[in-house]
């Protein structure tokens, strides 16, 4: 699943989350900026084909598959402040998904999926300088379908979107678990319901505290509470996320989903620059309690710009440890890079009993392409009785920005499984290198 190169970060194919109302076509707009009213449009098509499949069906042919995926996602955002105290903020979008050809590789669509829904409808209130103790803007609410992503890898979107394919519980096929396809392209980020309240802004101490109910069959209609704290200087920030599950709905419930209700997640985390320009760093060090016992997942990123050298060069490393029985929640790509391409998004679970190396070398030619290698290390921890998901992965991709409202990102990939179905993989046919590539189209105005 990504997105396009609208996300302030390095690669464009490598993102996964981004704010559309970035983009925009202004209707309306007094009071130099006072009350604006924008129409939003946002659409990607991709072209997809891999050598190798992971249906994980010893009666199926092993072999290639071939599909596409495509969106278009519209709508309206506006904000004023014409009102006595503050500003109010909203927005209400559409999209349409589908999925055609064989379906995806990893058997989540079928390659028949189609469909239109509601994907935002929110409306905020921001306080500008009604409490001057809590600096401008220092009370921020709002509530609907939105997206909300909190730092660290916790609560990104919910953008899992599985097709008629994905039947994870047995003896059920009837659909239900089906989002309308375009599983890769992920556009269905906004969570079903919400609340939100952010407090002293984004400078110094602040917080949250959020209530997220998701509507996505794939996450089991999963209802959450959450509060952040942090403290954020110019070198970067430091704080602490906890999540409590409050419900799942049973009718959607597989694999340990069901531990979701009443389980805690506490987690450490940081990022900035540590004083040294050009460079990034972050972390988060997460536990996991639920009714199975306690799990630990954690991820370090090291990243450098040689901004005074040609083309930018950046080199970033990142490491990620994931406990056997860690449940990934809403993580998605965060901090705007996924771990992998075939890995993450259809050879198997990397979200759990795994422990990931992976190194990302960007450059730019121009302010208009970027050209992309990435590759990784998959270890699990514990093979017992267990798939096999060990991998390595390498992958070249870049993104050109044709026009200000047009971008390509084409890739190849090569994937290497250390065991296939046969001997306790998940690779159908055998342990070859798994020749995998995309073209994507993005389109925004």
């Amino acid at each position: 699943m990504r997105t396009p190169h609208y996300a302030p970060l390095l690669s464009l194919v490598a993102l996964c989350a981004f704010e559309p109302q970035a983009q925009g076509y202004e209707l309306y707009n007094e009071n130099d900026g006072g009350t604006v009213l924008n129409a939003e449009l946002w659409a990607g098509f991709g072209w997809f084909g891999s050598s190798e499949n992971y249906l994980g069906d010893p009666q199926r042919e092993p072999g290639s598959m071939r599909w596409q995926e495509g969106f278009a996602k519209y709508g309206l955002s506006g904000t004023t402040d014409q009102i006595a105290a503050g500003s109010i903020y909203g927005g209400f979008s559409m999209i349409s998904t589908g999925s055609w050809g064989d379906g995806d590789a990893g058997a989540l669509t079928a390659g028949n999926e189609r469909e239109t829904a509601v994907e935002e409808a929110y409306l905020g209130w921001k306080s500008a300088d009604l409490i001057p103790a809590l600096g401008t803007d220092g009370v921020d609410f709002s509530f609907g379908r939105q997206i909300v992503t909190v730092d660290g890898f916790l609560i990104t979107d919910d953008g899992f979107a599985p097709g008629n394919a994905f039947n994870p519980i047995e003896g059920v096929a009837d659909g239900r678990f089906n989002r309308g396809g375009a599983f890769y392209l992920g556009p269905r980020l906004a969570f079903g319901n919400t609340a939100v309240l952010k407090l002293g802004g984004t400078q110094g101490l602040h917080g949250s505290l959020i209530w997220l109910k998701s509507d996505n069959p794939g996450q089991s209609k999963t209802e959450v509470a959450a509060a952040t704290v942090d403290y954020t200087t110019p070198i970067g920030s430091i704080g602490s996320t906890y999540v409590r599950g409050l419900d799942v709905e049973e009718r959607y419930v597989f694999g340990d989903r069901g531990e979701r209700k009443g389980m805690d997640i506490y987690s450490i985390r940081g990022q900035g620059n540590a004083g040294i320009e050009n460079a990034d760093f972050a972390f988060e060090v997460a536990r996991q309690e639920k009714r199975s016992g306690s799990q630990r997942a954690m991820f370090f990123d090291a990243g450098y710009t040689f901004a005074d050298v040609k083309w930018q060069p950046t080199v970033s490393y990142r490491y990620t440890r994931y406990s056997e029985g860690w449940d990934f929640l809403f993580q998605g790509g965060f901090r705007k890079r996924y771990q992998g391409e075939v890995a993450v998004n259809y050879a198997g679970s990397v979200t759990s009993n795994m422990q990931i190396n992976d190194l990302l070398l960007s450059v730019m030619p121009t302010d208009k392409l970027t050209l992309n290698a990435m590759a990784f290390d998959y270890h699990q921890l514990s093979r017992r009785g267990e798939q096999d998901f060990s991998a390595r992965e390498v992958d070249f991709f870049l993104d050109w920005m044709v026009t200000d409202n047009i971008t390509l990102s084409p890739l190849v990939g090569f994937y290497k499984p250390e065991k296939w179905l046969g001997n306790g993989g998940n690779q159908s046919g055998s342990a070859s290198t798994n020749t995998y590539f995309q073209l994507i189209a993005w389109v925004s105005f």
